[in-house]
């Protein structure tokens, strides 16, 4: 994936102009809310979620039918915020779905510290009454669109390209979003825009996970605005704990390394976990960032956790860890905005 300079205001303008025009063919197209026996116009993201995982997987959900109907970024973003924030206000008590026998018994043979149970919803019928909460305030919104809905953003250039090589199946997974600040209702006037790239192994499920949640998890970090790396670095760890639960409950195994970039003003802030890289290139040159985790290099933390053999990936989210795994890093330049990031982990033996 990369990123390149942000464009000025006429191509700000076009999202504003387009809005009320998408918002009357979203509710030509949807012209009443959902009913029981209605298909969904999107894929429930699996049986259960607990509810930790809400604001993520619904957002994920609304961003990507939204944005496939060719939403202007700032209306998907403003617009799902709107309708994951009413949703997460109201008793989802109703949607609660009572593990399998077999769940639970495994919790009780676990021999780790006791914790707390964990809810779990469900999914397909959180996401119907979802959708019919977003085809609410899309409704509202056709009368008088919000400012936060109609503002303007800086416009990247990105470019994004994956291969799948010779797996059978697609195992990355990529995220793009300039509307950082719209999808989360932040208000400050620090324009935020977040890019990741997570290389799964084993399965797609970590790298997806990761895509949905690392990001959701570091917006909802009290120190983003005053320490962006660190709230980054903390939504590496967030998301690694969700998913070893999640992982647990649904038996998956796979796991994915990865690398974002958040650019907040002037200043990019990077973090990662494995061998992905972030390249930043500014006026024609490379300007590296960060040193990769690669097993090669770290022989002697890897040989104390008891690990004899070939090992290809050396830190990964579901990988036994430690707390100084994830590295973080900002970059400060004048010049940010003639440049831009560049992450795929097929760069790294290239540049």
């Amino acid at each position: 994936m990369s990123s390149g300079a942000p464009q000025k205001s006429s191509q700000m303008a076009s999202g504003a102009e387009e809005t009320p025009g998408f918002l009357d063919m979203l509710l030509q197209d949807f012209p009443a809310p959902l009913n029981p026996e209605d298909p969904l116009p999107w894929k429930a993201p699996g049986m259960m979620l607990s509810q930790e995982e809400v604001e993520g997987e619904l957002a994920e959900l609304a961003m990507g039918f939204l944005g496939s109907r060719k939403a202007p970024p700032p209306l998907a973003a403003a617009l799902t915020h709107e309708a994951v924030s009413q949703l997460l206000q109201t008793d989802l008590s109703e949607f609660r779905k009572l593990p399998r026998e077999e769940e639970e018994e495994e919790e009780e043979d676990d021999d780790e510290e006791e914790k707390a149970p964990v809810t779990l919803l469900d999914a397909q019928s959180l996401a119907r009454s979802f959708f019919n909460r977003l085809w609410e305030v899309a409704g509202r919104w056709q009368k008088q669109v919000p400012l936060a809905a109609r503002a303007s953003q800086r416009q990247w250039l990105v470019s994004i390209h994956a291969i799948r090589n010779t797996r059978r199946k697609m195992e990355d997974r990529h995220v793009s979003l300039p509307s950082f600040n719209q999808l989360f209702g932040l208000s400050d006037p620090v324009d935020r825009a977040y890019f990741a790239v997570f290389d799964g192994h084993g399965g797609v499920d970590a790298a997806r996970y990761a895509a949905v949640h690392v990001h959701t998890n570091a917006a909802r970090q009290p120190e983003l605005p005053t320490d962006p790396a660190g709230a980054l670095r903390e939504a590496f760890r967030r998301t690694d704990q969700m998913f070893l639960r999640k992982a647990k409950r649904e038996r998956l195994q796979s796991g994915t390394t990865g690398v974002c970039a958040l650019i907040a003003g002037v200043t990019l802030h990077v973090a990662w976990l494995g061998d992905s890289q972030v390249i930043l290139v500014q006026q024609g040159q490379v300007v590296k960032l960060m040193e990769p985790h690669r097993p090669e290099r770290q022989k002697a933390r890897i040989e104390a956790l008891g690990v004899n053999g070939t090992l290809a990936v050396s830190r990964a989210i579901v990988e036994p860890k430690r707390p100084d795994q994830v590295r973080g890093r900002s970059l400060r330049s004048p010049g940010l905005g003639s440049c831009g990031p560049a992450a795929h982990q097929g760069f790294r033996e290239a540049v």
